[in-house]
């Protein structure tokens, strides 16, 4: 089946590419709001679910849709991309010296008519304690309106505040490529030839 992306993230695209993947990208906007009941995977999950939903129509029988979401959680709240550099600033104030989970729901439609394959994963972050002026400097030099949580792992905020993670660091970057990888070859998708 030939991979259609519908994602803006350059991470994701970057990952598919350094997979070895080759993919069309298809982008649209679609509504990211959620059920207030979610929780944490779930949110991600019904995130990417939805957004394939938005492209069901278009796909050819021999296309395989990829979607995902990435959502960041501390505690039970839910900490999306913030609106502006104050909301950045606050989400990364509230973020520092303290544990958090990202979750990454992805969804993989075929356009054969076949069921959904919808799935998510979990990684844990530690951050250490950040001072005003890191974070401060952080918001105004990198570009943290586009992720969840305020942070990007591979960006200079996860290069000095991040202690430790458990669970993958490609699941905090968008895309769980271990458990993708897999779900692809099972569509056929990235199939390793001799």
């Amino acid at each position: 089946m030939r991979l259609i992306l519908a994602s803006g993230s350059p991470r994701r695209r970057q990952l598919l590419t350094d997979l070895g993947l080759t993919y069309e990208l298809r982008l649209r906007e679609v509504e990211e709001s959620f059920p207030p009941q979610l929780r944490r995977a779930e949110i991600a999950e019904y995130l990417a679910r939805h957004k394939a939903g938005a492209y069901r129509a278009d796909l050819a029988s021999d296309e395989l849709l990829l979607t995902a979401d990435t959502i960041v959680c501390l505690g039970d709240d839910v900490l999306n991309k913030p609106a502006d550099a104050a909301e950045a600033r606050a989400m990364l104030g509230r973020l520092q010296g303290q544990t958090h989970q990202v979750y990454t729901g992805v969804c993989l439609l075929p356009g054969d008519g076949r069921p959904p394959v919808v799935f998510s994963d979990e990684t844990t972050v530690h951050f250490r304690a950040l001072s005003p002026a890191e974070i401060a400097f952080y918001v105004a030099t990198y570009q943290p309106l586009d992720k969840a949580g305020a942070y990007g792992a591979q960006d200079w905020l996860g290069l000095v505040g991040i202690d430790r993670l458990e669970g993958s660091y490609f699941t905090v970057m968008g895309l769980p490529t271990h458990r993708v990888w897999p779900a692809l070859a099972a569509f056929q998708v990235g199939r390793l030839t001799q």
